[in-house]
């Protein structure tokens, strides 16, 4: 079995999936590596070795005989890579989200099924320890009828997260409710086996635009200003020159399913994790924590006030990023590219839940109109349902 040839375009702060699947002579090796920045692209040597082919330019890796490529770009620079892989019949791992609006998610879907080229996209969430967890309650019948999910998002390091670089600016993300959103609307969509049809927003840049220290932090990465003494929010300095996408939202979801969800999202808590809630005909779960300790609790009887549930799973995670998904996620993915078959993962899945973070960031910036979308092409869907043959 030779080693699958992988190409990876953006070898910034996610390029650390890109390393996990560099097994040379266990079944995969990056042999090509893209990125802007002339540090990032030095270092490729050093990360993948001396053969590794290196270019500031994508196009000049869509010839290099790769058998998959990683792009891990900034989300605005998703749609045209991906799209010029896909044409040249290159398998495309995409990190998420897909695109920063529902067409470009559609173009990227039309463009895989017309080339008939592999599309994945990396929706680690569904890896996650405490998701799975949830989803096999769900599908046990632990609450009966899934009517409702509820997600609370505290991004406790969102100052230095996503408001010093380009995620501030709303040209590269549209804005946080897609940007960061699109994880948990994904996970929403999983847990209720639904996708949004409607909804409607509100949210504002409550925190972060009255801050008035800003600096261009080109050819710098997250890692070399991430600092837990950055705290409280309003001392943080050196944000981005353009900040223009909200730090608090929430919004409201009707599914095609008939399920209500909704979605809330603070970029400035002390503390950092997802709350879930499902609440069934039968009960209600939720979970407490979303890494190593985390509880899913489910309550079964009716009662007042009680901390203590009538069901607690315990969550183990194992080793490596993002609670232990992302070697889990690479491993699908590769198998993916060699045998293809059915993934946890789904693009149209991705696309959807671009669609409702897109939809929810246009109603939020309308005094929170609702907005109706629109679902996937049918025949579109029903390629992917097939399994993209």
């Amino acid at each position: 079995m030779h080693d699958i040839r992988l190409g990876v375009i953006g070898l910034g702060a996610r390029s650390d999936l890109v390393e996990l699947a560099h097994r040379p002579g266990s079944g995969s090796l990056v042999v090509a590596a893209c990125d802007r920045d002339p540090r990032l692209l030095a270092a490729a040597e050093e990360r993948f070795g001396a053969g590794v082919r290196t270019s500031p330019d994508h196009h000049e890796l869509l010839d290099a005989g790769l058998d998959a490529v990683f792009v891990l770009t900034p989300d605005h620079t998703h749609e045209r890579i991906g799209l010029d892989f896909l044409a040249a019949g290159v398998p495309v791992f995409l990190d998420k989200p897909m695109a920063i609006t529902t067409e470009g998610c559609d173009r990227l879907l039309e463009a895989a099924r017309d080339h008939r080229t592999s599309l994945y996209v990396g929706h680690n969430m569904r890896h996650m320890p405490v998701v799975l967890a949830m989803r096999e309650l769900i599908a046990g019948g632990a609450v009966g009828e899934v009517k409702a999910v509820w997600c609370r998002h505290f991004v406790g390091n969102g100052g230095d997260w996503y408001f010093k670089d380009w995620h501030a600016d709303r040209r590269n993300t549209t804005g946080l409710l897609l940007q960061k959103g699109a994880h948990d609307l994904d996970v929403i969509h999983w847990l209720a086996g639904g996708y949004t049809r409607r909804v409607n927003a509100m949210g504002a840049l409550t925190v972060y635009g009255g801050i008035t220290s800003r600096r261009d932090r080109s050819g710098e990465r997250m890692t070399e200003w991430l600092s837990q003494e950055n705290w409280p929010p309003l001392s943080q300095t050196g944000l981005s020159p353009v900040v223009d996408v909200e730090d608090l939202s929430m919004m409201q979801m009707q599914l095609d399913n008939g399920v209500f969800a909704s979605y809330q999202q603070c970029h400035y808590t002390p503390d950092t994790w997802r709350n879930y809630t499902v609440i069934g005909t039968e009960g209600r779960l939720e979970n407490f924590g979303d890494t190593e300790g985390a509880e899913v609790r489910v309550w079964n009887r009716r009662t007042e006030y009680r901390a203590d549930a009538d069901l607690v799973v315990r969550v183990h995670t194992p080793p490596g990023t993002h609670a232990g998904a992302d070697p889990v996620l690479v491993d699908e993915f590769l198998e993916f590219v060699r045998d293809g078959g059915a993934t946890v993962t789904s693009p149209v899945a991705a696309r959807e839940a671009v669609a409702a973070g897109y939809a929810a960031t246009m109603s939020l910036r309308d005094g929170g109109q609702v907005v109706d979308i629109d679902p996937v092409d049918p025949k579109v869907a029903a390629y992917f349902a097939n399994g993209q043959v």
